[in-house]
């Protein structure tokens, strides 16, 4: 390893490749680790923590209104985009002077510029030079997917751009299903923007448990948003200052911003992959082993970028796991099974594991318990929405396979059974958990109507 310029090149500053490169450099690696952007990659920068920022932000008018019922008298609210944004990127500008000092602290060599694979073994920086290692990582995460062949498609946005908008739209449609998609149909509902959402399918939330499809559906409809589904845009054109979108039924919408939140693909073009002999499948993802190495053996990818299961938390685990693996004689793999899931919506999903149709396709017996009930808080507050909890149930061995949640703190409560269902907990470990009351949480230890 003394021949190469460092033992590990990581390319990609986001969760996964800041894990690794710390974790390698702290047992005893000679590390480098490029970022062409910003460190904190995806998440930090233009994902999940400027999101939940909003999601805070979004779900004060509903406090607001809510009050109402609780005895507060509160003067008419009203909300500004540009102080959310500032306060917004302090935030997101503190957290990546974290991740970069991290990385120095470490010991890791830090290049700020972009890096792609010249070999097995070499790494072509952007200044010219051209630097060898032992091993290579690639951390490169995913991009946000357009439909390039759309007419009018340069005129929208997606989930890069959203969050430095210079002005909150008054109108914007959101096109996709997914939990991109429903998020910011919720954020912007919630900051008082008229949202409307065109889904190509029947129901957002392709995949997931068809009670928590159909009840968001309800939820997102009651909050005001419009939903638009089986359709998709045919051509999008600019007129003055509005988007004007054509659909595929020949419907005409309207908006201030058209954001396109259809899916992502992994970032991996023009980083010399192929050239170097490195397998990527069809969706352009580095085809990777349990230990996360590529086709080339001292070629490794971990994160967004292998489309394995795209959630930060797994890209670190994966980056955690390839430095301990390859650099701390500690050998072990990410398992993949059980991992909790938020869509933070309003009223946001929490869910783990099997949903009741994945069970049964499965072959597994199941029995299902479920509730819907009015949260407390609704009650006062004079608001209709309703929480649902379900459990899914191997009738065989009367372990829980599956926990779904939709409503306040759905994310909370769905962490901590995550740590149930690892354990293997039964029906009957939940049914003989005393119930703290009083809390919507009690719910998922006292169900007993079971179909």
């Amino acid at each position: 390893m003394t021949n190469f310029d460092f033992d590990l090149f990581v390319i990609g500053g986001g969760s996964g490749g800041v894990r690794a490169s710390r974790i390698a450099a702290g047992h005893g690696a000679r590390v480098a680790i490029a970022e062409e952007s910003r460190f904190g990659g995806t998440c930090v920068i233009r994902g999940c923590v400027p999101k939940k920022l909003m999601v805070y932000a979004s779900r004060y008018s509903s406090d607001v209104a809510d009050a109402r019922g609780f005895g507060w008298t509160i003067p008419e609210a009203v909300f500004d985009w540009p102080l959310l944004i500032a306060a917004k990127d302090r935030e997101i500008a503190r957290l990546e002077d974290l991740y970069r000092k991290g990385q120095e602290i470490a010991g890791a060599t830090v290049f700020d510029e972009r890096a792609v694979v010249a070999g097995p073994h070499a790494v072509a920086l952007s200044s010219g030079r051209t630097v060898t290692a032992g091993k290579i990582l690639i951390a490169t995460g995913g991009l946000p997917n357009v439909d390039g062949l759309l007419p009018g498609v340069e005129h929208v946005i997606t989930s890069n751009e959203v969050f430095d908008l210079k002005a909150q739209p008054r109108r914007i449609i959101i096109a996709g299903g997914g939990y991109i998609a429903v998020e910011f149909a919720s954020i912007f509902a919630g900051l008082g923007s008229e949202v409307t959402l065109i889904y190509r399918g029947e129901k957002v939330l392709r995949g997931f448990d068809m009670g928590l499809r159909d009840s968001l559906m309800e939820a997102m409809a009651a909050r005001g948003i419009r939903l638009v589904m089986s359709d998709i845009f045919t051509r999008i054109e600019k007129r003055e200052a509005s988007l004007v979108g054509t659909t595929l039924k020949g419907e005409v919408l309207m908006a201030d911003q058209i954001l396109f939140a259809i899916g992502r693909s992994p970032n991996t073009k023009g980083l010399g992959l192929t050239e170097a002999g490195v397998a990527l499948d069809a969706l352009g993802a580095v085809t990777v082993d349990e230990r996360s190495r590529s086709s080339v053996p001292s070629i490794f990818a971990v994160g967004d970028v292998t489309n394995r299961i795209n959630l930060t938390p797994v890209a670190i685990r994966e980056g955690h796991a390839f430095a301990d693996t390859e650099y701390g004689g500690k050998p072990w793999s990410v398992n993949y099974t059980n991992i909790p899931t938020a869509v933070f919506t309003t009223p946001e999903i929490g869910t783990l594991g099997l949903s009741e149709d994945a069970a049964r396709a499965a072959g597994i017996n199941v029995d299902i318990y479920e509730t819907r009930f009015r949260p407390m808080r609704n009650v006062l507050a004079g608001r209709n929405e309703r929480t649902l909890m379900k459990l899914v149930v191997d009738a065989a061995s009367d372990c829980v396979v599956g926990v779904h949640i939709l409503g306040p703190d759905a994310a909370e409560m769905v962490q901590m059974a995550a740590i149930a269902l690892n354990l293997k907990a039964t029906k009957a470990d939940f049914d003989r958990t005393m119930a703290l009351h009083p809390s919507a949480a009690e719910e998922l230890v006292t169900l007993r109507t079971k179909r």
